[in-house]
């Protein structure tokens, strides 16, 4: 906590700098807060319908400003997992409610041990969305799509999946295979899956190495679809989601 407290009250006085630099430091200091309060909530610490500190206590046990602290709470209800109310506090929103796929609310998630039923829906909704994609993106590809998946083969292949740039790759790849599709409602999904896949990724290897290679999966995925085999395509990466659960739920039971 006095880590925590160093941190927030560092990147606050940050405010104090040129306009530019103050901005930064400005949008740090409450994005920490938020993924304080967002990872508390994700991890349960929080159940729905509790009632979170006020804005006086919360500021003096952190030590940092008011503001700081309601522009945190205003992230958190952008994506549904809060409530303020006057009089009332703030109030910890149902499940349902909460935006799991935004990218940022998948990171708190992902921030300590995930919720085993949550991976699993995470892998069916990409069971479900991904295969289809991929087939039409066989079906749909250009020749510039085919370049830029090729060209995160090859990235992933240089760097493999133990590194952030890596991983990176492996989100553009299945970013270019949902653009492929031409598709805007399935696009608008990009940065989900992109995110889902890279929080997966990144926790398959906490305690180990991954248990395999999994870029010849992706390989398979990239060939039919370059050859416009749409059903090899979707047959390919339903396979590749099927494996990457299965990894995942080998590093959940270690």
């Amino acid at each position: 906590m006095a880590e925590e407290r160093r941190l927030l009250k560092g990147a606050e006085e940050g405010e104090g700098g040129a306009s530019k630099e103050a901005r930064g430091p400005g949008r740090r200091l409450h994005g920490a807060i938020a993924h304080k309060l967002g990872t508390a909530i994700l991890s349960g610490q929080y159940a729905p319908g509790d009632v979170l500190s006020g804005e006086v206590a919360f500021a003096e046990e952190l030590e940092v400003s008011r503001s700081a602290y309601r522009e945190a709470i205003q992230v958190l209800t952008a994506k549904g997992l809060v409530e303020s109310r006057p009089k009332a506090g703030t109030r910890v929103l149902p499940r349902n409610r909460w935006n799991l796929l935004d990218p940022e609310v998948l990171a708190w998630a992902f921030a300590g041990e995930p919720d085993v039923q949550f991976v699993r829906d995470l892998f069916e909704l990409r069971a479900i969305v991904e295969p289809a994609a991929a087939r039409l993106a066989a079906q749909r590809r250009t020749r510039e799509d085919i370049k830029l998946m090729k060209d995160a083969l090859a990235a992933m292949r240089r760097h493999t999946l133990a590194t952030e740039a890596g991983r990176a790759a492996d989100r553009d790849f299945h970013n270019a295979i949902l653009n492929s599709t031409r598709n805007d409602a399935l696009q608008t999904l990009s940065a989900s899956i992109g995110a889902a896949v890279n929080w997966t990724t990144q926790f398959k290897q906490r305690a180990r190495a991954l248990p395999r290679n999994p870029i010849p999966d992706h390989v398979r995925v990239f060939d039919a679809i370059a050859a416009g085999d749409a059903a090899a395509a979707a047959e390919a990466m339903g396979v590749l989601v099927d494996l990457a659960l299965e990894d995942t739920a080998s590093a959940m039971t270690r």
